[in-house]
């Protein structure tokens, strides 16, 4: 059974395990936050400090819950943000940002399949029938990527500007011990 912790409750005790993407970890994370995302929590769980309560951090919560069904049988001492980093932003919490805010890859390459099946199923009704093979070739590119966990769509997007690392350096300032970015 899953436990959840409220973000008034978190003490410094708590190891917070933030399983997001690294993308999304980078965009904005609480302070101290270990990444482990969720597709190597049980590979990494000897990573983890069995001594330590753990509280598992995602978006909304979900993520960290079924993190928290994996660690089950190994780890009791496990929790779960209620309400995420979106709990933890209402909240009105500082967060440590590791780079430009920007998609994670995996929402990008949904929101360009996405838009090359609703273009391939416009253009067939409007066009010619022939463009229904559009949506035919990103299904099957999904497919692909789903079995092979190779995503052309991804390593194309990756490419992109707006994917490559940031430019941005870290100042820090000694007086408050805040860290800032220069472009």
């Amino acid at each position: 059974m899953t436990r959840f912790i409220d973000v008034r409750d978190l003490s410094p005790s708590h190891k917070l395990i933030d399983v997001r993407t690294p993308t999304e970890f980078a965009a904005g994370h609480i302070a101290g936050a270990l990444n482990v995302p969720l597709d190597l929590v049980e590979a990494r769980i000897d990573d983890l400090d069995p001594n330590s309560p753990l509280v598992l951090v995602c978006k909304a919560g979900t993520r960290a819950r079924l993190a928290s069904e994996l660690l089950a049988p190994c780890r009791q001492n496990t929790a779960v943000l209620a309400g995420g980093m979106d709990a933890w932003y209402r909240a009105g919490q500082p967060v440590v940002v590791s780079s430009r805010s920007r998609w994670s890859l995996e929402r990008q390459v949904r929101l360009g399949a996405g838009l090359l099946v609703l273009l391939g199923v416009i253009a067939a009704f409007t066009l010619n029938s022939r463009w229904i093979l559009l949506s035919g070739f990103v299904g099957l590119g999904l497919i692909f990527a789903g079995l092979t966990d190779v995503c052309a769509m991804g390593s194309l997007l990756a490419r992109m500007p707006w994917n490559r690392n940031s430019k941005l350096h870290a100042i820090r300032n000694s007086s408050t011990n805040a860290c800032a970015l220069k472009g």
